[in-house]
């Protein structure tokens, strides 16, 4: 069983929501998103989003956009995130990675050499922004063939047709982003988020993480209440960015560990 299933399988057991945060890989340099990674987990990440450095991120905010600059400054490519992802593996046999980015790099590299060397890393999942989900059969079939998840973003504005596309391609979870516009922005409307997910559930399957606008522990408990999953990308990126490189990790795992906690007790109180 891939380890996404497992990890959602165990938190529904539980009543537990799963928390995943994002970092983008080499923000402020690759050892330190290494130090980051074994923050996150012992903070009580369940799944991990890293992201690619890339120029041109069209679904990322200013915060994210210049965490990849940063990391592009340093020469961070693709093959360096995979490498991290295979040290991370050789200590962390448990937590998800899931990979997150735009087509160029992978195109760069070739989609074949791609998909192999994610699995040889121990990647468990990829989320693609800009592959289409009509245009991305083969894509899929070679990830599914290596036991990797492909993870699609579904918007407010997804039609249907594209839903039940994306409910016969998706393995993992779908990634609901909750707002119109790019990540860290805009106002989380609840009601929204929930009346979309149930337009969602009735195609897919698949446990669904909301993220976009998720900021505080506030924000992120009351999507728990409808969402399977709870992603927080900007607001992580944001402690990363205002510390001192040998801060970072404690900063973003203090973070998590607060976010983790209200959703603990939440999911307490709900329990109980």
């Amino acid at each position: 069983m891939n380890r996404i299933d497992a990890t959602f399988d165990a938190a529904r057991r539980k009543g537990r929501s799963v928390l995943i945060p994002y970092v983008t890989a080499g923000d402020p340099s690759l050892a330190v998103t290494s130090q980051v990674l074994d923050a996150l987990v012992d903070a009580g990440a369940d799944v991990i989003e890293l992201g690619v450095p890339f120029s041109d991120p069209m679904a990322d905010g200013p915060v994210i956009q210049r965490a990849s600059e940063r990391a592009l400054a340093h020469g961070v490519g693709l093959r360096d995130v995979l490498d991290l992802v295979a040290k991370f593996r050789r200590r962390n046999a448990e937590t998800p990675i899931v990979l997150m980015g735009y087509a160029n790099p992978i195109e760069a590299i070739g989609v074949q050499a791609f998909v192999d060397a994610a699995r040889d890393a121990g990647v468990d999942g990829v989320i693609v922004v800009d592959y289409p989900p009509e245009e991305a059969g083969e894509f899929v079939a070679l990830l599914r063939a290596r036991d990797i998840a492909p993870i699609f973003l579904v918007a407010p504005t997804t039609p249907d047709a594209r839903i039940a596309t994306i409910a016969r391609l998706a393995s993992g979870y779908v990634y609901y982003v909750s707002l119109k516009g790019v990540t860290g922005a805009g106002h989380l409307d609840t009601q929204a988020v929930a009346q979309k997910l149930d337009e969602i559930r009735r195609h897919i399957e698949l446990p669904v993480g909301v993220g976009f606008g998720i900021r505080d522990a506030q924000s992120a408990c009351a999507i728990a209440a409808h969402a399977d999953a709870v992603v927080i990308g900007s607001r992580i990126i944001h402690e990363i960015e205002a510390s001192p490189p040998g801060e970072a990790a404690s900063r973003a795992a203090a973070f998590v560990a607060a976010i983790r906690e209200a959703l603990d007790a939440r999911e307490s109180e709900v329990n109980a």
